[in-house]
């Protein structure tokens, strides 16, 4: 099955949308006619440079505001058109989009677009050229695929057929479900987009916010297979109006949309009809992402001010220093089954890092052959010989995500100290990392750690911080043994907003954090009376246990079902890091999110206040 991308998705010009859309591994694009229109290059030395990139030109769009208008409209239209063919003919493609009319002296009836669709589609087939109809969820009449198929239907001329846009179908109250009894041959092209639930004028949310699949909340896959068994077999294309993508690198976009594609494909099932195998025969399938069995460790970068800060920290948490790297500047500080190391090898001294992670595979062969796959290829680390050979994939915001063995046989790398691990303050396990990202990567990251990982989105929630809206997603394992949770700020901070840049943490489980916060040797964050003060109010809490987190800096959650978080938190350390301390009991799944303006605040006040 081909795969396809419009032009629209990507920034730049359209050699360099071109350019990025090939070295993705498309098969495809859709021109969108302003990129056409901008370009220095005639169709016909566009046609050469697709060819030359291994590309072809699947779908000309859009051509707008042709049915149901008045005939002397409609007459200038088909001259439009005419033009439009010459073009196509020389860009070497076939088919061309024609959007459900938004004018507003548009008629409202089906009859008349029927016929004036047939005229135009009898002029195509002429050039051997088809029109795909596709219902905008804005038409001013025509804003559904099934009244769009209707009309098809009256039209009945073989030139003509529908162009379905999973965003127009699935922002619309009409149900998907009748699609998979179009007939076969009738839908000539199909466009993908994701996008999450808002509430909002659609035009706005099409324009604004769509997402590469697996992105947003739409059932892409579930769409995807009725298109399949209505006989569809041309490309998966992708067609996403996004601000951020419409300015960011497109070579990166690109992947990111390649990577989107080759996650929905593997997604597909056979639940829709009998003959859905034969239909899903071309669908390539990813190696199933292997269980993973917990964080193996985390490494920090840090410099010659930051390092003794996360190491006086540690030691206040409990850690040990266990072990020294045997060639590198690398510590292992040990904790239970929790795991940092910390890495001075840095070349550009600066704040605090989290520069890479481990995650324990039950088949880490397996797991890089599913990153490769996903565009995510692995890379060794530098060892030398008799060392642990660890390979890496990179995450969106640079992160290095090492996958081992269960066996920590990276630990043989390092040489003991003679301290031993010890129970500490009683820290188990990591129970989650915190990664902020980078305003343009949020989705991307989300994608990443879901498709390559097999993490699981468990949730997305939106607060208002001290210094603006921020939004967290949290993926997981099914296991729960391995958690992240990605953090951005929905706008782009001022530069005077006094926040710390891309805040990054480690979060460790407890199974007692009282006893955990009576034997930590640093302070907890201080967390302001009147947070409490409503604690009783809100949960209606006893005042005793109240004043016992009080006194231990210890905050409090409930999910709807009435299971509980207990955790608190450490000030920041090497200018950017922080820890977090965690008791889930029973049944709650969640991280803790209502109470992180009330983090972010008193991290902030503790540095206005503290002593140099």
């Amino acid at each position: 099955m081909r795969r396809s991308i419009a032009t629209v998705c990507l920034s730049g010009t359209l050699d360099d949308k071109l350019t990025a859309a090939a070295a993705a591994g498309f098969d495809g694009i859709e021109l969108f006619e302003n990129d056409l229109l901008v370009s220095p290059m005639t169709p016909a030395e566009v046609r050469d440079r697709c060819a030359g990139l291994g590309l072809g030109i699947d779908l000309y769009q859009p051509f707008r505001d042709l049915d149901s208008v008045t005939g002397d409209r409609f007459a200038r239209s088909l001259d439009r058109a005419e033009r439009k063919f010459d073009v196509m003919a020389a860009l070497g493609v076939d088919t061309v989009l024609v959007c459900s009319s938004v004018a507003a002296d548009a008629v409202d009836d089906d009859d008349r677009a029927a016929e004036q669709l047939s005229a135009l589609a009898e002029r195509a087939g002429r050039r051997g050229m088809r029109i795909a109809y596709e219902a905008l969820a804005w038409g001013r009449h025509v804003s559904t695929w099934d009244r769009s198929w209707r009309i098809v239907q009256r039209a009945d001329h073989p030139a003509l057929g529908l162009c379905l846009d999973s965003f127009h179908v699935l922002s619309r109250e009409v149900s998907p479900d009748g699609i998979a009894g179009i007939t076969p041959g009738k839908i000539f092209f199909l466009q993908l987009a994701d996008a999450p639930h808002l509430s909002m004028d659609v035009l706005q949310w099409s324009r604004h916010h769509r997402l590469f699949p697996g992105q947003g909340a739409f059932d892409l896959p579930r769409f995807v297979e009725l298109v399949l068994a209505a006989g569809y077999d041309g490309p998966l294309s992708l067609e996403v109006f996004n601000d951020v993508f419409r300015q960011s690198d497109p070579g990166r976009t690109a992947i990111d949309a390649m990577r989107s594609l080759i996650a929905l494909e593997d997604g597909l099932t056979t639940r829709h009809r009998p003959d859905a195998p034969r239909l899903t025969a071309g669908i390539r399938r990813l190696p199933d992402p292997p269980e993973l069995t917990g964080h193996a460790f985390t490494e920090f970068a840090v410099d010659g001010r930051s390092g003794p800060e996360l190491r006086s920290a540690l030691r206040g948490l409990g850690f040990a220093h266990t072990g020294q790297h045997r060639t590198k500047p690398v510590e292992l500080w040990e904790q239970g089954a929790a795991r940092i190391v910390l890495n001075s090898a840095v070349t550009h001294p600066g704040p605090a890092a989290i520069s890479a992670f481990a995650v324990a595979s039950a088949d880490p062969g397996r797991s890089l052959a599913r990153a490769g796959a996903l565009l995510a290829p692995a890379h060794p680390n530098v060892r030398e010989p008799g060392e642990a050979e660890l390979a890496a994939i990179t995450a969106p915001d640079g992160t290095s995500v090492f996958v081992t063995h269960p066996g920590d046989d990276w630990r043989a790398d390092f040489l003991p100290t003679g301290a031993e691990p010890g129970p500490g303050a009683g820290l188990l396990a990591v129970d989650h990392l915190g990664l902020a990202q980078p305003f343009d990567h949020f989705d991307e990251a989300g994608l990443f750690y879901h498709s390559v990982l097999g993490l699981d989105h468990l949730a997305t929630e939106e607060y208002a911080a001290p210094y603006g809206l921020m939004r967290s997603r949290a993926v997981a394992n099914p296991s729960r043994t391995v958690r992240v949770a990605l953090t951005v700020a929905l706008l782009r901070r001022g530069d005077w907003a006094p926040a710390v840049a891309d805040p990054q943490h480690v979060a460790f489980t407890t199974a007692d954090i009282i006893a955990t916060a009576a034997a930590l040797d640093l302070p907890a964050l201080p967390v302001p009376d009147n947070y409490y003060d409503d604690l009783i109010a809100r949960f209606d809490l006893e005042a005793g246990f109240v004043a016992t987190l009080a006194r231990h800096g210890i905050l409090y959650d409930r999910d709807p079902a009435g299971h509980e978080l207990l955790h608190l938190y450490t000030p920041v350390f090497g200018g950017r890091v922080f820890f977090e301390i965690v008791e889930r009991r029973p049944g709650y799944d969640r991280f803790g999110e209502p109470n992180a303006p009330v983090r972010m605040a008193a991290q902030r006040h503790r540095r206005l206040t503290a002593t140099p």
